[in-house]
C-alpha cells in the first residue's frame, strides 16, 4: 500500500533509469478513454513523465561524464624532428642530417588521479541523491494533488446530494401548493434555495476540474485533466505514528540530508585533491638521435628529467578555497538537519491534530447531523417544521459533511507528508 515503502540505501537508485527512454516517452497520450488512476499508478506515471524530474536526471549523466574525465591519465607527448642542412655541408662532413624521435611522460605525484576520481564519485553520488530528493518532492506533490481530486469529488457528490434533497422538497411543495396546503411564497423560497444549491454544484465542479488539471500537469499530461479519473478511498492509516521513530528515519533516509553529508565528504575530498595539486609533477623523457653525414653516421640516446620549481605557485589559492568550502558544507549539513527537525515537528503536529479532528467529527458530529436533517425533513413534510428550520438543518448537515471531508483529506495529506519527511522515494 502507498505509504509504507521507503528508500533503503542505494537500492532506491532504480529511479535513475536512463533518461533517453524517459525523455522519448513524453509525447502526447492516446485520446482513448483511460482507466481510473490509483495513487500508486499516478506516482509511477509522474516518475516516468514529469518534465522536472526528467531534466534533473540529466545531472547524473553529467556527473558520470565528469567521473570518466577524472579517471584519465596525462597523455604522453611524442616528438619527431628532422634537420636537413645544405648538401655541401653534409658532403664536407661539417653538418650531418639529423633525425630525432622523443617521448615525454608526465608522472603525477600526490595521488592526483585517485583524488580526482574520489571527488568525481562523490559528486556523482550528490547528483543521484538530488534526483532522489526531487523524486521525493514530486511524490508528495502528486499525493497531495491526488487527495485534492478525491476531496473535490466528495464535495461534488455532497453538493449534488443536497441539491437532490432540495429538488425533492420543491416537488413536494409544488403538489402542496396545488392542493392549497401550502402558500405559494413557500414554494418560491424553496425554489430559490434549490437554485443556490445548483450554483454550489457548479462551483464544486469547477474546483474539481482545477484539481484534475493540476494533477494532470504533474503527471506530464498537460493541463487538460477533464479525461482524468481517480479511484480509491482517501488514505486512512489506523496504526499511530511515533515522533521519535519519525525523526530517526528522517535523519537516516531523507535524500537531502544524505546529499548534504555526501557533499561535505566531497568537499573534504576536493581539499585533498587541491593539496595534491600543490605537489609538482615530474616529466621523464626518452630520445633517439640519429646523425648522418658524408661517409659517417651514428646513433645516440638521451634520457631527460624535468620538474617545475614551486617558487611562486603552490596552488595556495585553491587550497584556501577548498578549506573554506569544507567549512561551508559542514555548516550546510547542520542547517539541513535543523530543517528536518523543524519539518518533522511541524508535520507530526499537523498529523496529530488532523487525526484528533477526524475522530471527533466521526464520534460526535456525523450521526447527529444526519439525524437532525432526516428528522427535520420528515417533520417539514408533515407540516410540523418550517422551511427555515429545514434549511438550517440542511446547511448544518452540509457544513458538517464538508468539515468531515476536509478532515479526511487533511489526515491523508498529513500521512503523505510524514512519508516524505521519512524520505519516501518509491511508489
Amino acid at each position: 500500500m502507498f505509504g509504507h515503502l521507503f528508500v533503503c540505501g542505494t537500492a532506491a537508485l532504480c529511479a535513475l533509469a536512463p533518461v533517453s527512454a524517459g525523455a522519448q516517452a513524453t509525447p502526447a497520450r492516446s485520446a482513448q478513454p483511460q482507466a481510473p488512476l490509483t495513487i500508486d499508478a499516478a506516482v509511477r506515471e509522474a516518475m516516468d513523465h514529469n518534465l522536472t524530474l526528467l531534466a534533473e536526471r540529466f545531472n547524473v549523466t553529467v556527473a558520470e561524464a565528469s567521473l570518466v574525465t577524472a579517471s584519465l591519465r596525462p597523455n604522453p607527448v611524442f616528438t619527431a624532428n628532422l634537420m636537413v642542412p645544405q648538401r655541401a655541408l653534409v658532403d664536407a662532413g661539417i653538418t650531418p642530417t639529423e633525425q630525432v624521435v622523443r617521448t615525454d611522460v608526465v608522472f603525477e605525484r600526490g595521488g592526483k588521479r585517485e583524488r580526482r576520481m574520489d571527488t568525481a564519485r562523490l559528486a556523482q553520488s550528490v547528483a543521484e541523491l538530488q534526483v532522489l530528493n526531487t523524486t521525493r518532492a514530486l511524490i508528495l506533490d502528486v499525493a497531495s494533488a491526488f487527495t485534492d481530486v478525491q476531496l473535490a469529488e466528495l464535495n461534488v457528490a455532497l453538493a449534488r446530494e443536497n441539491l437532490a434533497a432540495l429538488d425533492n422538497i420543491v416537488r413536494v411543495n409544488t403538489v402542496r401548493v396545488r392542493t392549497g396546503d401550502l402558500a405559494r411564497v413557500e414554494l418560491s423560497r424553496s425554489n430559490l434555495e434549490a437554485l443556490q444549491f445548483q450554483n454550489e454544484v457548479l462551483q464544486r465542479q469547477t474546483r474539481l476540474r482545477i484539481a484534475r488539471n493540476h494533477l494532470s500537469t504533474l503527471l506530464g499530461r498537460g493541463p487538460d485533466g477533464d479525461a482524468l479519473r481517480v479511484t480509491g478511498d482517501l488514505r486512512r492509516d489506523l496504526e499511530p505514528i511515533r515522533y521519535d521513530e519519525l525523526y530517526r528515519q528522517a535523519l537516516a533516509r531523507r535524500p537531502d540530508v544524505r546529499a548534504a553529508r555526501t557533499d561535505q565528504a566531497r568537499s573534504v575530498s576536493d581539499l585533498r585533491l587541491q593539496l595534491a595539486n600543490g605537489r609538482v609533477d615530474y616529466t621523464v623523457g626518452g630520445e633517439y638521435h640519429r646523425q648522418e653525414g658524408a661517409a659517417i653516421h651514428g646513433n645516440s640516446f638521451g634520457v631527460y628529467f624535468s620538474a617545475p620549481l614551486p617558487l611562486f605557485n603552490r596552488n595556495q589559492g585553491e587550497i584556501a578555497r577548498a578549506r573554506i568550502v569544507t567549512q561551508q558544507t559542514e555548516t550546510r549539513v547542520h542547517v539541513v538537519e535543523m530543517d528536518v527537525s523543524r519539518d518533522a515537528a511541524n508535520a507530526f503536529a499537523e498529523y496529530s491534530t488532523a487525526r484528533e479532528v477526524l475522530e471527533t467529527i466521526e464520534r460526535q458530529m456525523l450521526a447527529q447531523a444526519r439525524e437532525v436533517r432526516s428528522t427535520t425533513e420528515y417533520a417539514y413534510r408533515r407540516g410540523e417544521a418550517s422551511l427555515i428550520e429545514f434549511l438550517d438543518a440542511v446547511r448544518a448537515f452540509n457544513q458538517t459533511m464538508e468539515s468531515y471531508n476536509e478532515a479526511r483529506a487533511q489526515y491523508a495529506r498529513s500521512l503523505y507528508t510524514l512519508d516524505s519527511i521519512r524520505g519516501k522515494v518509491t511508489p
